[in-house]
């Protein structure tokens, strides 16, 4: 019951927090790709937007994850390994008529570490929208973190599963030709991902974290957004060591109940008339123990519903990384062209309005001739002019990414809203249900007493 409400209290938060619902202010404006993307996302512009927001790739295919096998092999320096791959099926999403035959599914083997590389390709591709990777690296402790482990495996296959039909079902990602070619190709795909040269774009984290303390006039909206993320982690971790803690003690409990089992059925063994009540109050105690395993079980796929949100945290945070640093290059740009301006003005009028090497130079050799002069005022007006058409050119790329980034940030609050009031609401009918085997459990013991 304590977990309960403190997972009502947090849906509540995230249903009211201002933190999305007041900050989202370029809803309804349809946003522009940047020019930067790789692959598909290289060949999109404004006219193809309209019709990639109402198509996914979801529609028209249907995308599963079916099954894991282990497997040896010798990886990169030649030495033997044993690894997992992962059998991906896809079918054309079609309507099968009644006695009709579906369509035969192709199917091809990926390992994880393909499904990471396709991650950090839409991550750096894309980066102005939020990406989260597959939710298969946390698990409660009771469960071994063995990559081999069948639990594990079984663990890591949902989430592979989830994490491609998160990207199949948005209106942008699913139209990226390395993605298509992930689900469709089983040979030769790693080699086509490393061609685009995306690692090529890839910002450095010290450039990340210069940007971030040297921005002057960070956006509030996204720095607000950054704080609401930075409490949402906070609160969900927090949330999923509580129901950790919680699960253990349940375990512990569920487990106790089994010494009831045990006492009973020796107790029934001593007995005449009261032999068969006690044996089979026994065996509802024995029962009662034995089903925590599948509760625990059920509890954890919603607790990986939580768990995503926590990745998504980390991927809202990743895209006002990135905000800041085109922000920071912005403000870089505009810095540069203030300077060359200034620079352009002291030469015409002949005045240093600081303390500089030029004036010092000036006044021990003389001021320049009119042709040098001349000829620095046309580099200057040529710089000058390269310098307002950068600026003018991060501006754009500064205002897309704003509405892009904010586009799919509406699109993330509606999912989240409605993922978690689901979540919420099934744990609690989850909840009733285990109180109710419970009381029925002891119901029936009471029943077997009764007849003693």
């Amino acid at each position: 019951m304590l977990l309960f409400l403190f997972l009502s209290h947090l849906f509540y938060d995230l249903t009211s927090s201002p933190g999305l619902r007041h900050k989202c202010a370029c809803a309804g404006q349809r946003p522009s790709l940047p020019a930067q993307l790789t692959g598909a996302a290289a060949k999109d512009d404004g006219r193809l937007w309209e019709q990639r927001s109402r198509t996914n790739l979801l529609r028209k295919m249907e995308i599963n994850v079916v099954e894991a096998e282990k497997r040896t092999g010798k990886n990169t320096v030649n030495m033997q390994e044993t690894y997992t791959v992962y059998l991906i099926e896809t079918r054309p999403a079609e309507t099968v008529p009644e006695g009709g035959t579906p369509a035969t599914p192709d199917t091809l083997w990926r390992r994880y570490s393909e499904f990471e590389l396709l991650r950090t390709y839409l991550l750096i591709s894309y980066y102005m929208l939020l990406i989260c990777g597959p939710n298969c690296k946390f698990v409660w402790h009771k469960l071994s973190a063995d990559n081999l482990d069948p639990d594990f495996v079984e663990r890591r296959r949902g989430g592979l599963e989830n994490f491609l039909l998160r990207v199949a079902s948005h209106s942008v990602l699913s139209n990226d030709e390395i993605f298509f070619h992930f689900l469709t190709e089983e040979k030769g795909w790693r080699e086509r991902v490393l061609e685009t040269g995306f690692q090529d774009k890839a910002d450095s984290r010290l450039k990340s974290l210069s940007a971030m303390f040297r921005v002057k006039n960070p956006d509030k909206r996204f720095t607000a957004l950054k704080h609401y993320c930075d409490e949402l982690n906070t609160v969900i971790s927090q949330l999923l060591r509580v129901r950790a803690r919680v699960a253990d003690r349940l375990y512990g409990v569920y487990k106790v109940h089994g010494n009831y089992g045990r006492v009973f059925s020796e107790w029934s063994a001593i007995e005449k008339e009261m032999g068969d009540g006690l044996q089979s109050a026994g065996h509802h105690m024995d029962t009662y123990a034995a089903s925590i395993d599948d509760i625990l079980e059920e509890e954890e796929h919603y607790a990986d519903q939580l768990k995503e949100y926590l990745f998504y945290t980390d991927a809202v945070r990743s895209v006002c990384r990135k905000h800041e640093l085109i922000q920071y290059e912005l403000e870089m740009a505009a810095q540069d062209l203030t300077h060359k301006k200034q620079q352009k003005e002291e030469l015409a009028t002949g005045t240093v309005r600081v303390f500089s090497l030029k004036g010092m130079t000036s006044k021990l050799f003389g001021q320049e001739s009119q042709e040098q002069r001349e000829s620095r005022l046309a580099a200057l007006e040529q710089s000058i002019q390269e310098g307002e058409e950068a600026v003018k050119e991060k501006n754009t790329e500064c205002q897309e990414f704003v509405r892009t980034a904010w586009e799919d940030i509406e699109r993330f609050k509606e999912q989240k809203d409605k993922d978690l009031r689901e979540a919420l609401i099934s744990y609690a009918i989850m909840q009733i249900s285990m109180c109710k085997k419970g009381i029925q459990v002891w119901s029936n013991a009471k029943e077997c007493f009764n007849k003693m």
